[in-house]
């Protein structure tokens, strides 16, 4: 028994005044943690499966998305309502992992310098956001947003979504080959402000 105390404490003195010991063991322990969390949730329905009407975001609405982030709006707004009763009267239906199935990467978050979007769609008419996103304070005098006049001007990139859209494919959202093939059409002309305006009507419009 004295000889296994000894040993024990030991090997806890070892890994206490050993820098490189102590970093490898703690590294695992966060990769095992980690794994336990995240591993199970590929194989919950509730995580993988879309919420019923899901549609992967058409080529206007995608480039739209593309601005959004481009654009740094993921720094003021989150696309998270948690489930809590000030946040649902406020935003609307808590989020739901089905709804971002197909969003790579999910815009998620916590900094709400301006307010939650992810029930955003279908709140305002197309004509509000043109006029909030080239000068927000024409639409809510006391807002702080910057305003994006340039969207109104600058066409969407059109040439760039076909490999964009065949990137997300490999990783699951499931475009086919015509709407793959009929995006740089159907982009042709647009400007950025139609692109986003697109993306902002279609967020959480399927989760009342």
């Amino acid at each position: 028994m004295a000889n296994s105390n000894a040993s024990g404490g030991l090997s806890h003195e070892k890994i206490e005044t050993s820098n490189f010991l102590m970093i490898v063991l703690i590294l695992v322990v966060l990769l095992f943690g980690g794994l336990v969390e995240i591993v199970p949730l590929f194989f919950q329905k509730s995580t993988t499966e879309p919420v019923k009407g899901l549609q992967p975001y058409t080529a206007l609405q995608l480039a739209g998305r593309d601005i959004y982030t481009r654009e740094g709006c993921y720094n003021c707004h989150s696309q998270m309502i948690r489930p809590f009763r000030a946040e649902t009267l406020r935003y609307g239906h808590y989020s739901v992992a089905g709804e971002f199935v197909y969003d790579h990467p999910f815009q998620w978050g916590s900094k709400r310098t301006g307010p939650d979007l992810q029930r955003v769609g279908g709140k305002y008419s197309d004509q509000w956001h043109r006029d909030h996103l080239n000068n927000p304070r024409d639409v809510v005098p006391e807002s702080n947003m910057p305003p994006y006049p340039w969207l109104l001007k600058d066409d969407v990139d059109a040439e760039s979504m076909p490999a964009h859209m065949k990137a997300l494919r490999t990783v699951g959202v499931p475009y086919t080959d015509e709407q793959i093939a009929k995006s740089v059409a159907e982009l042709k002309g647009k400007k950025e402000i139609e692109a986003v305006i697109a993306y902002l009507q279609v967020l959480g419009t399927l989760v009342k």
